[in-house]
């Protein structure tokens, strides 16, 4: 009798430790699906963080967009007299060209109007010698960084942009109109801003010869009615591999070619400009570089 109970006590007892041995494999199985889970996230976390450190997909392709800092815009209004006098304008290739047209105003001041697209890389380049001359007779505020389209010529030129941007002067009225963006949706670049009519009349009747010679080109200029220009004064590939800050920082040296180009150009818009306002403000355009730059203004 006492065998059979020890027997009995036996099975008990191996039955148990079947039941412990189960219980810690089935511990230790979800132990490693918990450790497993936890290192999948740890990857994907840190793949995530790894394309956004590297810029990932499109903002990689197109470049920071932004406000324009500080140094920026310090620099490109603090450009000294003697650096446009020593650049000259022999780096630019064209010049506004004078029109016969009524006068283009806005609040009773005379208005540039800017008409182009993000995604243009000749847009992208004449942004800055336009703003470096505007900013002779104004202030701009909240004026933009981007680059031109990463799939087209000259691809992420970097530059300004005028969408959202204002500007204010006693002199001038300005218009800035960025039709597109530089990233394309559906095949098209994104809309952006809309000319009004009045706009739109101006660009589909002096963006044409005998105003310019490049018929339907963007970036469009027109200078108060009394001056227009199409398209870029230099090549965007001058600016290829810079960022916008070494930009605005070469507009000091007079031997940088970006600074023979870009303020060649500018100097040729103030030019215009000082026609347009009656020569005012007079330190501006009476200096040297403006005035010898106002006898190589375009005739249309």
């Amino acid at each position: 009798m006492s065998r059979r109970v020890e027997q009995k006590a036996q099975a008990r007892e191996k039955v148990a430790a079947q039941l412990a041995a189960q219980a810690r494999a089935e511990r230790r199985k979800r132990l490693l699906l918990a450790l497993g889970a936890v290192a999948v996230v740890v990857i994907v976390v840190g793949g995530l963080v790894a394309v956004r450190l590297a810029g990932g997909g499109k903002q990689s392709s197109t470049g920071p967009s932004g406000t324009a800092d500080a140094q920026i815009m310090t620099a490109l209004t603090s450009i000294p007299a003697t650096t446009f006098a020593a650049v000259g304008t022999d780096a630019a290739q064209a010049s506004p060209s004078a029109i016969t047209a009524a006068p283009l105003t806005s609040g009773g001041r005379p208005k540039v109007l800017y008409i182009g697209a993000e995604f243009c890389p000749y847009c992208a380049a004449e942004r800055w010698p336009v703003t470096v001359a505007l900013s002779r007779f104004g202030t701009f505020n909240n004026l933009g960084t981007t680059h031109s389209a990463g799939d087209d010529v000259f691809p992420d030129t970097p530059t300004l942009s005028f969408h959202g941007a204002t500007y204010t002067s006693q002199y001038l009225a300005f218009t800035g109109v960025e039709t597109t963006t530089n990233e394309k949706v559906n095949g098209n670049y994104a809309p952006l801003d809309t000319p009004t009519a009045a706009d739109q009349t101006t660009f589909d009747t002096y963006n044409q010869p005998p105003y310019v010679q490049s018929g339907g080109s963007i970036p469009f200029i027109d200078l108060g009615g009394k001056f227009v220009s199409s398209g870029a004064s230099y090549s965007p590939e001058l600016l290829a591999g810079k960022t916008q800050a070494e930009i605005a920082d070469a507009l000091k040296d007079s031997s940088s070619p970006i600074a023979k180009a870009i303020d060649g150009s500018a100097s040729l818009y103030t030019a215009a400009l000082c026609k347009v306002t009656g020569n005012q403000p007079t330190a501006v355009c009476t200096s040297d570089a403006v005035t010898a730059a106002a006898g190589k203004l375009g005739k249309s």
